[in-house]
């Protein structure tokens, strides 16, 4: 039996103001949000030049093209979040109302400009930004949003297959929902205790920090795994191996140990033929665009030297998920 080869999977959470609106002011990330429009051209192109496979989730307030469809789009049962504060629901009458007048609440235009170019799958990231382990929502909710979520993509002709929990708020029990819906794959967490799911209020600054720290020197392991830890059957946990975290001129010193920790993460998982699963948003490379690219470059160089090497593929996450699945119903046949 010949051996595996890897398999580098690329997940991006496309969400715009969505994702950010209960942490940041729209003034204070306003340059990030609008960098966004120059960024998935330049992705794209990018990942075209290195014929790389990716998962664009999506949340599904940005696939309308004005408010009106919006509000009409919206399911009938919502979350009734504890905190106030993380429901959209009570924002949109206050948004603009097209991608035009609103550049951070649509994304009509840039949804249609992924799903033209090869090998570039359309994920979900939920309706509205759900957030699965807050106190207040329910797995009704989370059914009914998933449903708006695959609506709105059907206007497009575009089927959902691949999830990514916003906030990574994995919550296990709502998988027989995503497996009902048709979701084939999700993103879950790394393997560590400072990378495990929890609600914004049962986060801590001791585990923001090591995350940091890890982003730098290897305290989590180096987060590959084998085919088997997917799962038997649909939806199949990928897992997040490394959030990409943008440049940061302050931490400008430390690049060449960032740089570091993924390219050897890259090349353990190469080695034993195991995934990888790189991840970021859109909106972290909406400043300091040149530098963020110039720094994936060199990660796409290296697993063009691996898939040299060692025959390391990319696959998005739809893809794997349809590997997977492959695999188990020839070693059943």
């Amino acid at each position: 039996m010949s051996k595996p080869k890897g398999i580098f999977v690329i997940s991006l959470d496309f969400e715009l103001y969505w994702g950010v609106r209960d942490r940041k002011t729209l003034e204070s990330y306003k340059e990030n949000l609008l960098g966004v429009r120059s960024v998935i051209p330049r992705l794209l192109e990018l990942f075209g030049e290195y014929n790389i496979h990716a998962t664009w989730a999506t949340v599904g307030f940005l696939f309308f093209e004005n408010r009106d469809e919006l509000l009409r789009g919206l399911p009938a049962k919502k979350p009734a979040y504890v905190n106030s504060k993380l429901s959209p629901y009570g924002e949109i009458h206050q948004i603009g109302w097209n991608e035009e007048e609103d550049p951070f609440h649509y994304a009509p235009s840039r949804i249609k400009l992924i799903s033209s170019f090869p090998y570039q799958e359309i994920g979900s990231h939920t309706f509205s930004h759900y957030y699965c382990l807050e106190q207040g929502q329910d797995i009704e909710t989370f059914k009914d949003d998933l449903n708006a979520a695959i609506k709105a993509a059907g206007n497009y002709s575009l089927e959902l297959k691949s999830l990514v929990f916003p906030r990574n708020q994995f919550n296990g029990e709502y998988l027989s929902v995503c497996k009902e819906m048709g979701i084939k794959a999700y993103r879950g967490n790394e393997n560590s205790w400072i990378y495990r799911p929890r609600s914004r209020k049962d986060e801590s600054l001791l585990r923001r920090a090591l995350r940091l720290i890890d982003a730098y020197v290897n305290i989590s392991g180096y987060n590959s795994y084998s085919m088997d830890t997917l799962g038997s059957t649909p939806p199949y946990n990928i897992p997040s191996s490394r959030f990409l975290r943008p440049y940061s001129h302050r931490l400008k010193v430390f690049e060449p140990l960032r740089l570091r920790r993924i390219l050897s993460d890259l090349t353990y998982a190469a080695r034993r033929g195991w995934i990888y699963h790189l991840w970021w948003h859109p909106h972290n490379f909406g400043i300091h665009l040149e530098e963020n690219l110039s720094f994936l470059r060199k990660i796409l160089d290296h697993f063009l030297s691996l898939k040299e090497a060692y025959g390391m593929e990319s696959l998005n996450m739809g893809e794997l998920a349809q590997r997977r699945l492959d695999n188990s119903l020839a070693y059943e046949n």
